[in-house]
């Protein structure tokens, strides 16, 4: 297989993945959400040795359509993660849910 066919390959596989990632997130799968997160490590490490001036049109596009797709679903889990924020500070009375206590209140509390 050339290398030409080969980056197209591992191309279609990350938008394959990516759309996995998206429906993933949609359900709040976090198996898959983490499988997928594995996966593209895994591609990303097989195109990190492809050269940008290697890449011809259809392969730029496709890159092009990753970058796209990846940028779609950061704004997801993103939003997602707003609303969980929002919902614990709601449960909790306050808006640092995930905020760490002041360190004198720390040392404090376990003299």
């Amino acid at each position: 297989m050339s290398r030409t066919k080969e980056v197209l390959t591992t191309l279609r596989q990350m938008l394959a993945l990516l759309e996995g990632e998206r429906q993933a997130l949609a359900a709040m799968d976090l198996d898959r959400i983490s499988n997928c997160t594995s996966g593209k490590m895994q591609i990303c490490e097989k195109l990190e040795a492809v050269e940008r001036g290697d890449l011809d049109e259809e392969c730029l596009g496709l890159l092009d359509a990753v970058k796209r797709l990846n940028e779609i679903n950061r704004r997801l889990r993103n939003l997602i993660a707003t609303n969980v924020q929002n919902r614990l500070s709601a449960l909790t009375g306050s808006g640092q849910a995930y905020a760490a206590a002041p360190r004198a209140a720390y040392m404090a509390a376990h003299a």
